[in-house]
């Protein structure tokens, strides 16, 4: 999807005044010069995704509906984020997700605003790992980061039954088959997001694992800064209590890009914050203000099949449903083989 700069390589004989110029010598200029060639390449190209200038309001320059003008895969038929209708998803029975590492405290965390969101990175001394379920292969973990909204009852960007919630968390994973996220974008199963939805506690109560994180909001006020967390935090304690609840589909990134290489897993059960947690993430600045939303409205389905995955069915309807597994995986990859990088 990110196409390099062109370079022009100029090979070059090396002249010697004791010698002939030797072939030899040439063609190891010339490979040099090509290397050279291909690391500025891509850098340029790194330097360039890290710089990408998207915006979130409607009206603005940047806002979702001139992502195209820049983007052309913004504008593809297979976008997320969508509603998911439970009245039209198809219940299955997939194998467990397995989750490998998520216990594993990292040996070092950091928050970061990089301009358009919170995401935490955490240096963990083996991958962790998601497989099973709907997924084709191994997904490694690469980063988390939020989306929000305006107030407490808008936010997330799948919405469920036209019922938005008033944030989301991605947990976003690449392919082992790929060497890293950059690699795997070009790829159209190449990436995974574990969605997680947030609703606000009756009680109004702090979320005690959210809370070291929403304290270091203040050191990371301004876009493209960061900080470390004080304490390390597993993957495990961000899940919520039921990951077997969930829904699947194909779709895309929801920021530019937009690229349709993203299989999702929206999990049902929300977890819950305190107002004045979530409030503290609309008090972050991007270039333009304050961070007040950052959610891509929805998308449409364009005919997708939706799946939601249970794992409590009377007998006479479970083996039917677990034969059903093979022709739903089919079914994926058919709709994979649909996309266009």
């Amino acid at each position: 999807p990110y196409l390099l700069p062109r370079h022009r390589v100029v090979c070059m004989s090396v002249v010697s005044v004791s010698a002939p110029p030797s072939a030899d010598m040439s063609a190891i200029v010339c490979i040099t010069l090509f290397l050279a060639a291909i690391q500025q390449s891509e850098a340029l190209a790194q330097m360039h995704a890290s710089h990408i200038d998207f915006g979130y309001d409607v009206d603005g320059l940047l806002g979702p509906d001139k992502w195209v003008n820049q983007f052309q895969t913004c504008s593809g038929k297979y976008q997320s984020p969508i509603d998911i209708e439970e009245e039209l998803v198809e219940r299955v029975s997939l194998p467990p997700l397995v989750f490998q590492g998520f216990s594993e405290l990292p040996r070092e965390s950091v928050i970061i605003n990089n301009g358009h969101t919170v995401m935490l990175q955490f240096n963990h001394t083996s991958p962790v790992t998601v497989s099973g379920g709907p997924l084709p292969g191994m997904y490694q973990f690469a980063q988390l980061h939020f989306h929000w909204g305006y107030n407490d009852s808008y936010g997330s960007e799948d919405t469920i039954n036209n019922h938005s919630y008033p944030m989301e968390l991605h947990m976003v994973f690449f392919k082992t088959d790929y060497q890293s996220v950059d690699e795997a974008m070009q790829y159209k199963d190449g990436l995974l997001v574990l969605a997680l939805f947030y609703e606000i506690d009756d009680s109004n109560s702090d979320n005690v694992v959210y809370s070291e994180i929403v304290r270091k909001f203040p050191d990371i006020e301004f876009p493209h800064s960061s900080t470390r967390l004080d304490i390390s935090l597993s993957l495990n304690v961000l899940l919520p209590f039921d990951t077997e609840r969930y829904f699947t589909y194909k779709g895309s990134l929801t920021t530019p890009p937009c690229l349709e290489v993203v299989t999702w897993i929206d999990f049902k059960h929300p977890i819950y914050l305190s107002h004045s947690q979530l409030s503290a993430f609309r008090k972050l600045r991007s270039v333009e203000g304050y961070m007040t939303h950052n959610a891509r409205p929805i998308q449409p389905l364009s005919g997708r099949p939706v799946w939601y995955n249970v794992q409590e069915y009377p007998d006479s309807s479970a083996t039917s449903l677990h034969l059903t597994i093979p022709l739903l995986l089919c079914t994926l990859f058919a709709y994979s083989a649909l996309f266009v990088l």
